[in-house]
């Protein structure tokens, strides 16, 4: 009898890693943030601006603003299962977001050489309209893998019997 056969992909490796983070992420959660899409050096947040985010202008405060899309910049430079850190960012808060809105982080990474990365992160809200450009530098450490068993950095899939 044969057993089953699953492909461990790219894609499959940057789900396993969400999964993994996400258990573990409190801030993230505190604030509503929702993972909504995850590949390879990509991923999509959400999170929705509440009461208790307004700062005194009735404005949704702009270091919460920079936590998801912070939170973004994780997801996506972990998502090839090794333990990645941010070495800095830089963050241009260019409209207003307010009560009610739903704020959409999305982030590609533009390079990744050895153990650093660049990754930039657009909030917008749910007419489109953008809130903030972010720019993310990380650092990956060696040999810590995020989900143990699984693949690390960009190596080509493979296929395990189950």
């Amino acid at each position: 009898m044969r057993s089953p056969v699953t492909a461990i992909t790219p894609q499959f490796v940057a789900e396993a890693t969400r999964d993994e983070m996400s258990a573990d992420d409190r801030a993230s959660r505190l604030l509503g943030i929702k993972v909504v899409d995850i590949g390879p050096g990509t991923a999509t947040l959400c999170m929705t601006v509440r009461e208790d985010m307004l700062n005194g202008h009735d404005l949704c405060h702009g270091g919460l603003i920079a936590t998801l899309a912070d939170s973004t910049f994780a997801f996506a430079c972990n998502s090839y299962n090794e333990v990645t850190v941010a070495a800095g960012f830089d963050i241009n808060l260019v409209a207003s977001a307010r009560l009610g809105d739903v704020l959409t982080a999305r982030g590609t990474e533009l390079s990744k050489a050895g153990r650093t990365g660049v990754y930039d992160i657009e909030v917008t809200n749910q007419k489109g309209e953008r809130i903030a450009a972010f720019r993310g530098r990380s650092y990956t450490m060696k040999g810590k893998p995020v989900v143990e068993g699984l693949p690390v950095g960009k190596q080509a899939p493979r296929v395990d019997a189950v």
